[in-house]
C-alpha cells in the first residue's frame, strides 16, 4: 500500500502504469473504496492493457485512507482538493479523471474547480436526479448508523448498507461523509464547463438518472445508457469499458 497525506488526511493510493503514458486518475463512489471499485471488476487490468499510468485512491472515511468521524471533514471542497493533492503528490500536471456516483460527483465538481488540470471528464452512475433536491432528513447517514441493517425500509439504501459492511468499511466515518451534504449542482455552472465530458448510466439507475438530462447541460458532453444496467452493475459492464476508451480515443460516435 502507498500512502501520502494532505492537510493532516492520510490516503492510500495505487500508481501504476508507465510513467510516460498519458494519466488517469479513478474516483470511487460512496461506501466503495478503490479495490472494489475499479481493481476487482476489471478496471486495473484493462487500463493497464491499454498502457495508460492509472492513480486510484481511497477517498477519505472510505478503504485504507484515514476515517475522521466529523462531517466537517467531508467538504466537498476538501474531497476534491484530494483528488489535485494526489495528482501534485505524483508530479501530474493535467490528467484525465474518471468518477462513479459519489465519484463522480466530485470529479464534476473538480472539474467546475480547476478546468484546466483536466484533460477529459468521465462521470458515471450519474444523470439527471443530479440536479434535484437532497430528500428531507438524511436517509443515506441513518442507514450507516442503523444498528440492523434488515430494518432499513429502502432497498437502495439498505444495498449501500450491506455493502459498506462486506467491505468492513467505518460505519461511522461513511454517516460522517453523507452528512456533509454536498447538495446538488446549478446548471448556470455547468453550462460553463468546457472540459470534454462523457456521462454514463445504467438504464435501469433510479439512484442517477437520465445521463442525457446531465449531459445536455454540458456543452459538448456525451451521454451513454447501458442497458439492463441498475447502479451496481453498471460498473463492470464491458459496454462501459468499451465507450470510456473510445470516448478517449476520440471515436465515440
Amino acid at each position: 500500500m502507498t500512502q501520502f497525506t494532505t492537510n493532516g488526511i492520510t490516503l492510500a493510493f495505487d500508481d501504476f502504469g508507465p510513467r510516460e503514458a498519458p494519466p488517469i486518475v479513478l474516483v470511487h463512489g460512496f461506501s466503495s473504496n478503490r479495490n472494489e471499485n475499479w481493481r476487482r471488476v476489471g478496471w486495473y487490468g484493462t487500463l493497464e492493457r491499454r498502457r495508460l499510468r492509472c492513480l486510484a485512491f481511497d477517498s477519505r472515511g472510505h478503504g485504507e485512507s484515514d476515517k475522521p468521524h466529523d462531517p466537517a471533514a467531508y467538504a466537498r471542497e476538501s474531497l476534491v482538493g484530494d483528488i489535485f493533492a494526489l495528482m501534485d503528490h505524483a508530479g501530474i500536471a493535467k490528467a484525465d479523471l474518471m468518477g462513479y456516483s459519489m465519484g463522480a460527483r466530485l470529479a464534476l465538481a473538480a472539474a467546475l474547480a480547476r478546468p484546466e488540470r483536466l484533460h477529459n471528464l468521465i462521470i458515471g452512475g450519474v444523470g439527471g436526479r443530479m440536479f434535484e433536491a437532497s430528500p428531507p432528513g438524511n436517509p443515506m447517514a441513518d442507514a450507516m448508523d442503523a444498528d440492523d441493517p434488515n430494518a432499513i425500509s429502502d432497498p437502495l439504501l439498505r444495498s449501500f448498507r450491506h455493502f459498506a459492511d462486506e467491505q468492513g468499511e467505518d460505519r461511522k466515518a461513511l454517516a460522517a461523509c453523507a452528512r456533509a451534504q454536498h447538495g446538488s449542482f446549478d446548471r448556470d455552472a455547468l453550462a460553463q464547463l468546457r472540459v470534454p465530458t462523457l456521462v454514463v448510466a445504467g438504464a435501469r439507475d433510479a439512484l442517477a438518472g437520465d445521463p442525457e438530462i446531465l449531459a445536455h447541460a454540458i456543452p459538448g458532453a456525451r451521454a451513454i445508457t447501458l442497458p439492463g444496467c441498475d447502479h451496481f452493475s453498471a460498473i463492470p459492464h464491458a459496454l462501459f469499458k468499451a465507450t470510456v476508451f473510445d470516448f478517449l480515443d476520440g471515436s465515440l460516435e
